[in-house]
């Protein structure tokens, strides 16, 4: 019954997908110059595309073929395994497969759409701001359903396949056989992620100093030759990386609560017996309520709607809010069907969940949006030049750290003592487990959101380089602007999941490994040289990562202002408006650079963490650890790695994505009027400002969201090595 409810929710997600996309095609597509620049981006976006998914395809093949003879033929087998060696590496590579194709379908088709509903949106900005409202939010939405409904369909498919297949006969082990496909899912988005911020940074960062500060001209001229770069990077980064990126989250918490599951059910077999409550009902908990989430995020898409005179941010907040509030109503009737008389505890768990999303949603906003202090004070700071508007932004995302810190402290905190609390034993984690999946329940709506700012910005490139009249550029500025704090808004969601959920995962990594090792403590001392020493290196992995990120963003940025300075120069007709630039050439730097530099960030992870787990594993067998009490073997090692690592990150994304959606809207403020207005000093500090934001807030600080799960996924994946 729960399987066929999931099945039947996830089709339904995909099919409102399909309406979407079929509603959102048939609008208008503008004038033929409109059209002309929307094939350009579209060209772009889809030419990049076809070579990243080619590349890491190539890297993904690799590594589960690395995967498969670990487990297959290096690693020792032990008495607890699910199956035999080689089920368990067969399972483990065709999970790790699956789970990256359907990350890769899921960014391309939100990507997709994007590039297809970025000009219907400035075709409808032009009779009214809700006809451009509703298509930009129901193009992004594509995105957010086909996300969470490939995931359910993905986790939920792959248990009833093993199920079937009789792979083991303790069904609570399952789980362990599908952790590949979480793996999967982080592997490719970290590539996606990182190769799409490289690019998209690189372009703006490369049209915003040569275009804006050197040559004075607007934002999306069409003189510019890195503008197509510009606008085909919203796409690549925001839409198919951050896809890819959602994708990965509710694939790898999924697994993660069912482990947690697992264990619950263990732990009180004949308690949830004695109720008569079956075990694929507390297994696959986690996955029906949010299955329910996917049609509360339906509800909250239709009924956005505005008018010329409302603020679009306001429209867009009810739909979350209608979403949210019907989430915490899915919650209920799943936690009362499947968890019997111990369902309050739990159901209260998810509403802590959903109420840390909101949190979160406001902080961010607090943060980034130009109506509040933080921002201004950037704008202010401007009027010193660009130095003083630096070091305020630092200062800036350097607070911003504090709230959200206390937030999800409160979470974790609050969610694990409802589960102690419930009457369950050893219920702790699946508390905080239920809040992952409740803060994640309003996902397909929050990547709407997300994906309406790429779209948005699009649109006004598209009105500003076909010349369209100022009114409408002021709609597509006021909904480019909404767009920037939906994306700020999304990213700190992101952290805040990620950060809920890495505590998940580090408890589903610790049940894992007992699972192997029955005699593993589950306590991470740090008191242990070898732990300190791991521990470590998980934070110095997060700086190195970060840097490697920020550095590609420069080198690739340093190539394309050249570029733009070389046509400028060598054809003057360019700036007299007789003839066009280039746009091709930008485009194709932009590519080869973002190609060439995501490579080595993202093999770092995997290296650095299979060399920590190995060399550690081996130093415990070579000192005789068995033997020593205060010997930490490669799994302990690897649990304060990834502790500290994930904590780590957590505070830097908060800093890299807050500092840089500072600097970008206290530019927008200025551009407002304030303080001169374009093209006055202070908005060139800001334009300044903005530009060392840009790498920031949308290449290092998204890829560290990936970083954090992939570390909790590729750790449960490689576990069984380091024991």
């Amino acid at each position: 019954m729960e399987l066929q409810l999931i099945f039947a929710i996830s089709i339904l997600g995909l099919l409102f997908a399909v309406y979407l996309i079929r509603d959102v095609l048939k609008r208008d597509t503008g004038t033929a110059k409109m059209q002309e620049i929307s094939n350009a981006i579209k060209a772009g976006a889809e030419a990049f595309l076809r070579r990243q998914y080619r590349t890491i395809i190539y890297l993904a093949v690799a590594l589960a073929a690395f995967i498969y003879i670990i487990y297959a033929f290096v690693r020792t087998p032990t008495p607890n395994d699910p199956s035999t060696p080689g089920q368990l590496a067969l399972w483990t590579t065709i999970s790790f497969v699956l789970g990256a194709l359907c990350s890769i379908a899921a960014g391309y088709m939100g990507m997709w759409v994007a590039i297809r509903s970025n000009i219907r949106t400035a075709a409808a900005a032009i009779k009214g701001m809700n006809g451009a409202l509703q298509t930009a939010l129901r193009g992004g939405a594509v995105s957010g359903f086909f996300v969470v409904a490939m995931s359910l369909l993905g986790v939920a498919g792959l248990f009833t396949l093993a199920e079937l297949s009789g792979v083991t006969t303790d069904v609570t082990k399952i789980p362990l056989l599908i952790v590949g496909y979480g793996f999967g899912a982080s592997f490719v988005a970290l590539f996606a992620q990182l190769g799409g911020g490289i690019y998209t940074k690189a372009a703006d960062v490369g049209a915003d100093l040569v275009g804006k500060v050197e040559a004075g001209i607007p934002e999306d001229d069409p003189r510019n030759p890195a503008v197509i770069a510009d606008l085909v990077g919203d796409n690549v980064g925001d839409c198919a990386g951050r896809g890819a990126d959602l994708f990965e989250s509710t694939a790898a918490e999924n697994i993660g609560a069912m482990i947690l599951a697992a264990g619950l059910y263990k732990a009180n077999a004949s308690v949830f017996q004695g109720e008569s409550l079956s075990l694929f009902g507390v297994l696959l908990f986690p996955l029906v309520a949010r299955a329910f989430g996917i049609i509360a995020s339906i509800v909250g898409v239709m009924i956005v709607k505005t008018d010329d005179k409302e603020d679009p941010m306001k429209a867009l907040n009810r739909g979350f809010y209608v979403t949210a509030t019907l989430v915490a109503v899915g919650f209920f009737i799943a936690s009362k069907w499947l968890l019997g008389s111990y369902y309050l505890n739990f159901f209260l768990c998810g509403v802590i969940g959903i109420l840390t999303s909101l949190a979160f949603v406001y902080l961010t906003q607090y943060y980034t949006e130009y109506k509040y202090r933080p921002v201004r004070s950037i704008a202010e700071a401007s009027q010193t030049g660009a130095a003083t508007n630096i070091i305020a932004g630092i200062s800036i995302g350097m607070e911003s750290t504090g709230f959200p810190a206390l937030v999800i402290a409160t979470g974790i905190v609050s969610t694990y003592f409802l589960g102690e609390f419930s009457g369950l034993k050893n219920a702790g984690l699946f508390g905080t487990a239920v809040a992952t999946m409740g803060m994640l329940g309003s996902a397909a709506y929050i990547l709407a959101m997300d994906t309406f700012g790429p779209i948005t910005d699009n649109a006004g490139g598209i009105i500003e380089m076909s010349e369209q009249e100022e009114s409408v550029r002021v709609k597509t500025d006021r909904l480019d602007a909404v767009g920037n704090t939906t994306k700020a808004l999304t990213k700190g969601y992101a952290v805040g999941s990620a950060a809920l959920a890495a505590f998940l995962l580090f408890g589903a990594y610790i049940d894992e490994v007992r699972n192997y090792l029955p005699s593993f403590q589950p306590v991470i001392n740090l008191n242990k040289p070898e732990v300190f020493v791991g521990s470590l290196l998980g934070a110095m992995l997060v700086i190195v990562f970060s840097s490697l990120a920020i550095k590609a963003v420069g080198k690739a940025a340093y190539a394309i202002i050249n570029n733009v300075r070389e046509q400028f120069k060598n054809n003057p007709g360019i700036m007299a408006g007789t003839s066009k630039p280039d746009y091709g050439q930008c485009v194709d730097i932009a590519t080869k650079e973002a190609l060439k530099k995501m490579v080595v960030p993202g093999l770092l992870i995997v290296g650095m963490t299979l060399g920590v787990g190995l060399v550690f594993r081996w130093l415990y067998y070579l000192v005789g650890g068995a033997s020593n009490p205060m010997a930490a073997n490669g799994a302990e090692v690897i649990g304060g790695y990834l502790m500290v690592g994930t904590i780590t990150g957590i505070l830097f994304a908060l800093f890299l994505n807050n500092g840089g959606g500072a600097w970008d809207n206290a530019k927008k403020f200025i551009e407002t009027g304030a303080f001169g207005g374009k093209k006055s000093e202070p908005h060139k500090a800001s334009v300044v400002g903005d530009t060392v934001g840009d790498p920031f807030k949308d290449t290092a600080g998204p890829s560290l969201h990936v970083l954090i799960k992939l570390l909790s996924t590729l750790t449960l994946v490689l576990a069984p090595l380091f024991i």
